[in-house]
């Protein structure tokens, strides 16, 4: 295996100089080797969806450096990035054109990384979007034609996870993605996730509060804290990993950590 994405050494501190001061990343290191799927826990504010930020490229680290597929993209343009990068967040609402049908959204989110004219969705391609929906189990081939507006939030969502991933990038951001969905909905959506991850050998990044999903989605789960990397759980240690197991680590390490911060402030 070789690394796909690469984080070195990457600080990030907003307001700085004022009392607002806040460290969102500090000194975090991560390698994600090609076609890993992570999970991503920790607490508000633990710095997870700033990783993904400054992966995106909507902002500049103060330090550090951000290397994809061989690139050092750290000083990339978010809109270059997001030719290479695939995203869904926890708002369905986010992300697509709710007044274009679902086939225009398709259409925008395919030809966007092959040309920079404006798209025209032509028989082969029309095609092509209506055998990659009826993938999803959802029915929405046979709605090709309805604005993404008008779709429940699982089924946009589904939706949204083909735009992502439809031009094959080289990096899926999952930022909470069923967060808003119902339990039922939201182990619907979870399962094309991973059904779309494994067909496409991607290499994701996924960010959840839930220890379930956590172990029982991807090969690895780390956990960051204050915007460090403090917990990494390989394959071979996840294997026989419970949600009841990985709360305690999370727990210990969360105890562990106050008492360092407390030995810091003395």
């Amino acid at each position: 295996m070789s690394v796909q994405l690469s984080i070195q050494h990457l600080s990030k501190c907003f307001e700085p100089n004022t009392p607002n001061r806040r460290v969102a990343l500090d000194d975090l290191s991560l390698d994600v080797e090609r076609g890993e799927f992570i999970t991503i826990l920790g607490s508000n504010g633990a710095g997870k969806s700033t990783l993904f930020n400054a992966i995106l490229g909507k902002f500049l680290p103060d330090k550090g450096r951000i290397i994809l597929d061989g690139d050092d993209i750290t000083y990339w343009k978010d809109y270059k990035r997001a030719a290479h990068i695939g995203c869904l967040y926890q708002n369905p609402q986010w992300g697509t054109a709710p007044n274009m049908t679902i086939e225009e959204n398709l259409a925008l989110a395919y030809t966007r990384h092959a040309s920079k004219s404006f798209f025209a969705v032509n028989r082969r391609d029309s095609a092509y979007f209506r055998e990659l929906l009826a993938t999803l189990g959802l029915g929405l081939e046979n709605r090709m034609k309805t604005p993404m507006g008008m779709l429940s939030g699982g089924q946009r969502q589904a939706a949204s996870l083909l735009m992502a991933t439809i031009a094959k990038p080289k990096l899926l951001l999952l930022d909470e993605h069923t967060a808003a969905l119902d339990p039922v909905t939201s182990r619907q959506v979870l399962k094309i996730t991973a059904q779309i991850i494994a067909q496409n050998n991607l290499t994701a990044l996924m960010i959840t509060h839930d220890l379930h999903q956590a172990v029982s989605f991807g090969n690895r789960t780390i956990m960051l804290d204050a915007g460090r990397l403090v917990l990494d759980i390989g394959a071979d240690e996840r294997a026989g990993m419970t949600p009841r197991r990985l709360a305690d680590l999370f727990a210990a390490k969360a105890k562990h950590l106050l008492s360092d911060r407390s030995l810091l402030s003395v």
